[in-house]
C-alpha cells in the first residue's frame, strides 16, 4: 500500500501550466521522471539531487520530501525540493497515514546541504521564466497536497531564486549566509602564505596533531562503517545546535526552537560515502576509534564541504582538525583546479581566517492564499 503524508496524496497525473507540464513526486514509490538524468548532469549536479539518495532521504525522513519537476517537450527546465512538516510528528518518522487534512507547511529546503538551493533551474531559464515555473510548483504542490497545506518556505535561497519566489503577500529576509572560498591560488603554499600568522600557526598545529593518528582519505569508500560515521555526526550536530541555541540563535518559525531536518540516517550516509564524487577523511586514534571525519563533493563545477565531526576534546578528541581539514580541502582545490568551495553556514568568523567570503542567502514564507500567484 502506498504511504500517505501530508505530501503523499493519491497519484495523479501531471498538471500542466501554459506550456510547462508540472509532476509532483514521491521518491519512495514513483520511479524516476523522465529526463532527470540528463537534468542531473547539466543542473542538478550534486549527489543530494541523485535520485535514490533522495529515495533513501525521503524514507527515513522526519518530514519526507517530494520532487517537484517542470519540464517542457520531456525536457526538464527546473526542480523543487519540498520538505513536509507537520508540528505533531515529534520523534515519529514518515510515513504517518491518514493526516491529508491535519494542517502543515512545506519547506523548499536541502536539510542536510545547507546554503545549496533546493530550487534549480536549467541554465537557459530567465529570471520572468523562473518566476513562472515557482508559480506553476506552488499551484500544483497545493493541489496534491489539499486543504492541509498552510504555506511553502523557500529557505536558504541564492539571490536570483529569491528574487523569483518573492512579490506581494510573501514574507522576504536575509539570512545567514554560505561561505565560499574561490580559487585564486597557484599552489597550496600561495594559500598557506596569504593566511594571518596566527592563522597559520594554527593549522601547522593541527597537521603535527594529524600526524599522530591513523588518517586515511578517498573517494568511493567501501571500508567504512557508515553507522559509526552517522553516530559521530548526529552527535556533533546536536552539540551544534545546543551551542547555536544557548547563544542566542532563536528564530526557524515564529522563534520557536523547531529543527525540521531528520538525523542523518545510516542507509542514507552509506550510500553517499561509497559515490565516486564523495572522497572520505577519517582521523582514528591509535585504539582505532574514530575522532575525526569528513566528506567532500568533487565535481568540476566546485567541491562542497557537507559533513564534518569530531568528537570533542573532553571526550578524547584533538584540538583544531578542523584546520586540518581545510588545509587539506583546499589543496584539492587548487591541485584539482576546481572554481570554488562551500563550506556551509556555520563558523563565519573562523572561516573569514581561512580566506572564505559569504554568499547571500534569502528565505521567502508564501502563505496558501498567494501561493501560485
Amino acid at each position: 500500500m502506498r504511504p500517505r503524508t501530508l505530501l503523499s496524496r493519491p497519484r495523479t497525473a501531471p498538471a500542466t501550466s501554459g506550456d510547462v507540464e508540472v509532476r509532483i513526486v514521491d521518491p519512495r514509490t514513483d520511479p524516476e521522471p523522465t529526463g532527470w538524468s540528463r537534468f542531473r548532469k547539466t543542473t542538478a549536479w550534486q549527489p543530494m539531487w541523485d535520485y535514490e539518495q533522495l529515495r533513501l532521504e525521503s524514507w527515513l525522513s522526519r518530514n519526507p520530501t517530494v520532487l517537484g519537476v517542470l519540464s517542457k517537450g520531456g525536457s526538464v527546465l527546473g526542480a523543487c525540493l519540498a520538505m513536509s512538516c507537520t508540528p505533531w510528528r515529534g520523534r515519529r518518522f514518515g510515513p504517518s497515514g491518514g493526516r491529508g487534512l491535519s494542517p502543515g507547511w512545506a519547506e523548499v529546503y536541502l536539510s542536510w546541504f545547507s546554503g545549496h538551493s533546493a530550487a534549480v533551474f536549467a541554465d537557459r531559464v530567465d529570471a520572468a521564466r523562473r518566476r513562472e515555473l515557482l508559480r506553476a510548483f506552488e499551484r500544483a504542490l497545493a493541489a496534491h497536497v489539499g486543504v492541509g497545506l498552510l504555506g511553502v518556505v523557500y529557505r536558504a535561497m541564492p539571490v536570483d531564486v529569491a528574487e523569483a519566489a518573492s512579490g506581494p503577500g510573501r514574507a522576504v529576509r536575509e539570512i545567514d549566509p554560505t561561505t565560499v572560498l574561490v580559487n585564486r591560488w597557484e599552489s597550496v603554499d600561495d594559500w598557506f602564505a596569504s593566511l594571518r600568522p596566527p592563522v597559520r600557526e594554527v593549522v601547522e598545529a593541527a597537521a603535527e596533531t594529524a600526524s599522530t593518528l591513523d588518517v586515511t582519505a578517498g573517494a568511493g569508500r567501501t571500508d567504512l562503517d557508515a553507522a559509526e560515521l552517522a553516530t559521530l555526526l548526529n552527535t556533533h550536530r546536536a552539540r551544534q545546535d545546543a551551542r547555536a541555541w544557548r547563544s542566542g540563535q532563536r528564530a526557524r518559525i515564529a522563534g520557536l526552537h523547531l529543527d525540521t531536518r531528520s538525523p542523518i540516517p545510516t542507509a542514507y550516509l552509506a550510500a553517499f560515502v561509497r559515490r565516486p564524487d564523495v572522497v572520505t577523511r577519517t582521523y582514528r586514534d591509535g585504539a582505532g576509534r574514530l575522532v575525526a571525519f569528513h566528506t567532500l563533493i568533487d565535481d568540476r563545477r566546485g567541491l562542497a564541504l557537507p559533513h564534518y565531526a569530531a568528537l570533542p576534546v573532553s571526550e578524547g578528541g584533538r584540538p583544531r582538525l578542523y584546520a586540518d581539514v581545510y588545509a587539506h580541502c583546499v589543496r584539492h582545490l587548487v591541485e584539482a583546479r576546481r572554481p570554488e568551495l562551500t563550506a556551509g553556514r556555520t563558523l563565519l568568523d573562523l572561516k573569514a581566517g581561512f580566506g572564505f567570503t559569504t554568499r547571500t542567502l534569502m528565505s521567502v514564507a508564501v502563505p496558501r492564499p498567494v501561493m501560485g500567484r
